[in-house]
């Protein structure tokens, strides 16, 4: 899309493209996102096979060892409802409350002097992933939905699908008042390079991928970024767990969408679960064909039972002290086994990529020390780790999932997409100076009397 444009150019133009469209009405908006829905139904055959064609370069590279397995699954647009969820998202995301204009704060300083404080557009985005071509049409829709221009990289391994999918979401703005170039997709690595030095123009940019690529970009750049490095969630299984809750989380949290970055890497054990509700959990995962990575204390607990898994030997072996830091991203489990509740909160936080972490428990107390002690993006009860995602929580579609602490914090939706601006309105027949204001004689006093407002009237 970006054609021979620079890398300059291309953020100049979406800096362009993102201050004209503050005065679209949100109506064209809306229409945008309808429109490119239509388009990509209408282009669905040519991008699926663009896909198959992304795929079969890619099964090369698994098979010369050169690409994992798990991005070659993240990169396959026909698995399962993929497609359908990727066009239902963008239905969804029309569909949920314009986040800009939005009035949080409403002061009155003076008589007839007011401020607001209103939702606004962040500005340009710059969206840097691998594989998973799906992201285009959710950042897409994302981005038009909550006012912000967008530049998008994929990894090379979604070329062609990515550059399909953005022809026609680049068709469908034609149709519309929102500029064209308001989306714009870059091919090129040094392209990704060159627009990282370009603070002046790009105002987020917004990485989804392995931790290295995530590093390398927080590492060479001024411009703020938003998004997470790694997915290391646990499940952490309490003394006073539920034996089938505890099963259908840990199964679930592991077996769902093994590659995906909510998925469970590690399972923590109360140590007095290890000889009655771990051994169930065990062989639920082990007859899923997870390969258990155990200490010592669950290890042995596995060792005794009688009649042994068929696949004890195969799938179950010692952990080492990496087990605990590896994104396995497969059907690969770490297990540690502790003495308390607090030492699994001290454990997870240390261990952790603060992304999402569950606790299996009836123990209510239990439950909201956990919520409350883990330092994580998002902590469950009795729930799966897979829940953490923006369409699961109802945002539409999600740009990603940030386990920073500032603006915005796991799965990012639209209000993630938003910062706030100051807007200021004087009806004195002379206006309102400053120097009006003060401590002395014959000077006025602030007022700061706060009233209620959703939208700002001029």
């Amino acid at each position: 899309m970006a054609g021979a444009l620079t890398a300059e150019n291309i953020a100049k133009t979406a800096k362009t493209a993102f201050e004209a469209s503050q005065l679209i009405p949100t109506s064209e908006r809306l229409k945008a996102l309808q429109e490119i829905r239509k388009e990509l139904e209408v282009a669905k055959d040519s991008i699926l096979a663009a896909n198959r064609v992304d795929l079969e370069a890619a099964q090369k590279e698994v098979d010369a060892g050169r690409m994992s397995s798990a991005l070659l699954k993240r990169l396959d647009l026909t698995k399962g409802d993929k497609w359908d969820s990727m066009l239902q998202g963008v239905t969804d995301v029309a569909e949920l409350p314009d986040p800009t204009g939005v009035v949080t704060y409403a002061n009155e300083l003076d008589d007839g002097l007011e401020l607001y404080r209103v939702s606004c557009p962040i500005g340009v985005l710059l969206v840097i992933f691998e594989a998973r071509p799906e992201v285009v049409v959710n950042i897409a829709a994302l981005a038009i939905k909550s006012g912000n221009a967008a530049i998008l990289k994929g990894g090379k391994e979604s070329n062609e699908t990515a550059k399909l999918l953005s022809q026609a979401i680049q068709t469908a703005l034609s149709r519309t008042a929102v500029p064209s170039t308001y989306i714009q997709a870059i091919q090129t690595r040094a392209e990704v390079s060159s627009l990282l030095q370009l603070d002046q123009y790009i105002d987020l940019v917004i990485p989804r991928g392995s931790n290295s690529l995530v590093r390398s970009i927080q590492n060479n750049t001024r411009i703020p970024v938003m998004g997470h490095a790694d997915g290391l969630c646990s499940v952490y299984i309490d003394s006073s767990a539920d034996p089938k809750k505890a099963v259908r989380v840990a199964v679930d949290s592991k077996i769902d969408y093994p590659a995906a970055c909510n998925a469970a890497e590690t399972l923590i054990l109360h140590e007095t679960v290890l000889n009655t509700i771990w051994p169930e959990v065990a062989r639920a995962l082990l007859a899923a064909d997870v390969k258990l990575l155990c200490d010592e204390p669950s290890l042995a607990a596995l060792r005794a039972l009688s009649p042994s898994p068929a696949n004890l030997a195969s799938h179950v072996q010692p952990s080492t002290t990496e087990s605990y830091t590896t994104e396995h991203l497969g059907l690969t489990l770490s297990v540690k086994t502790l003495p308390s509740l607090s030492d699994a909160i001290r454990w997870i936080n240390a261990h952790s990529s603060h992304h999402t972490d569950a606790i299996v428990a009836e123990d209510e107390r239990a439950a909201a020390t956990f919520c409350r002690g883990v330092d994580s993006a998002g902590t469950f009860v009795n729930a799966s780790t897979r829940f953490a995602d923006g369409f699961r929580y109802g945002f539409g579609t999600e740009v990603g999932i940030s386990t920073g602490r500032i603006h915005a914090r796991g799965p990012v939706g639209l209000e993630g997409l938003v910062t706030y601006k100051y807007m200021m309105r004087s009806k004195g027949e002379q206006g309102h100076i400053v120097g009006e204001f003060g401590a002395g004689e014959g000077k006025k006093k602030y007022k700061h009397r706060q009233f209620a407002a959703t939208t700002v009237l001029f």
